[in-house]
């Protein structure tokens, strides 16, 4: 596996619960893993039922074998604290820049250079040790921005060429990038057995593909169960009416007499059947066009009730048993 797993995924796939899932899975039997999130909307805090997280790295679970999961929200301004710290050593300088507004200017009128920062932190921690010489984490997964952000976020080599030719900035570029075009990084896409979520999977595949970014597995989110197959399909569409009121009143749902209670249960049941036919008939398409794609293929099931701290670690078993740990 990668050490740095990207997760992106349209608004709406759960790209962030899948993200900590992830971590989760990655985290098992006594790995490390560290998550980190660069959007800013401490949805992984939510995730874990903890306090927002704080510009440093936080332990916020325990995985299965003992593993640890710690989890980072990234700061754009702090970041280039760090940043002007590390190269030009400005101290109480920097300090000072941040409350002038400097900082926020910088990242403000040069997008690129704040995305250098959020993938730089990210990079920076794959490729930290210990005293030993052993890596400080054994994987990082990132939650990275939407499927039709993730391509131009992450290509930074591009984003700086406007900004500097030379220099740190220019350095800190390039070092980032043999990180994110090299076998170190997977970039994951979720999404949904949608129409809208597979085509932006696809077109995001391209671009990454096009720009030479590592894609790795397309993760299906949110699975409905399967309640009825072809061949149950197919009998509905067939079977006669009064077949099924005969069948519904043998279950003790009423008379088959005509107007009675069963009768009057088969056109609901039938209208029900037809509704669960099309999206049968829309996510066996869907899944098709992700297969076409010729990537590693995972699926996970929906909560019905909504996600907590148990169902996260459901799927982190999931994504465990699909082999993607």
């Amino acid at each position: 596996m990668s050490r740095l797993q990207v997760v992106s995924g349209k608004g709406g796939t759960g790209k962030t619960t899948v993200a900590a899932a992830l971590a989760l899975a990655l985290a098992t039997e006594g790995k490390r893993t560290l998550l980190v999130e660069v959007e800013g909307r401490q949805g992984i805090a939510q995730l874990f039922e903890t306090e927002a997280l704080p510009y440093e790295e936080r332990k916020i679970a325990v995985a299965p074998g003992g593993g640890e999961v710690y989890a980072l929200a990234i700061d754009p301004e702090l970041a280039l604290l760090d940043y002007l710290q590390m190269f030009y050593k400005l101290g109480s300088a920097g300090r000072a820049l941040k409350k002038l507004g400097a900082i926020d200017f910088a990242t403000t009128i040069a997008p690129g250079l704040r995305d250098v920062l959020l993938t730089g932190k990210a990079c920076e921690a794959v490729r930290r040790k210990d005293r030993s010489g052993r890596f400080a984490y054994d994987y990082v997964v990132m939650d990275a921005p939407p499927t039709g952000r993730i391509t131009r976020f992450l290509n930074v080599n591009d984003e700086v060429a406007g900004l500097a030719k030379i220099g740190p900035i220019h350095n800190q570029a390039q070092a980032v990038m043999r990180v994110l075009k090299s076998p170190e990084t997977a970039v994951h896409l979720v999404t949904l057995l949608e129409e809208m979520p597979v085509q932006e999977t696809v077109d995001g595949i391209a671009e990454l593909r096009s720009a030479r970014l590592p894609v790795g597995r397309i993760i299906v989110n949110m699975v409905r169960p399967e309640v009825l197959d072809a061949a149950d399909l197919e009998l509905v569409r067939t079977v006669p009416r009064s077949t099924v009121a005969r069948s519904l009143s043998s279950a003790g749902l009423g008379g088959a007499r005509r107007g009675g209670r069963a009768e009057r249960l088969v056109d609901p049941l039938l209208t029900q059947a037809e509704e669960y036919a099309e999206r049968y008939t829309l996510e066996h398409e869907q899944r098709a066009v992700l297969t076409e794609l010729g990537l590693p293929l995972h699926e996970l099931p929906l909560f019905a009730e909504g996600m907590d701290l148990a169902g996260l670690y459901e799927l982190a078993r999931e994504l465990r048993e699909q082999g993607v740990s």
